[in-house]
């Protein structure tokens, strides 16, 4: 799983682009992770949702058990 991970961030975001320093590129994996991957990318292995839903469910789940 963190392979697919790491692959996916490469081939997304980080092979696009030059960063001309590594803060301009932490920041920039940053905001891919916090706009785009956990809110909206989907994972077979959530249940195809995304990781920001999985855990919502989990959340409500968990406070309804």
């Amino acid at each position: 799983m963190t392979e697919s991970f790491f692959a996916t961030i490469k081939g997304d975001e980080l092979n696009h682009e030059w960063y001309p320093s590594q803060p301009a590129a932490r920041f920039a994996t940053d905001d891919y992770l916090t706009n785009f991957y956990n809110p909206v990318h989907r994972h077979s292995t959530l249940g195809y949702l995304s990781p920001d839903e999985f855990e919502l469910r989990a959340r409500v789940n968990q406070m309804a058990a």
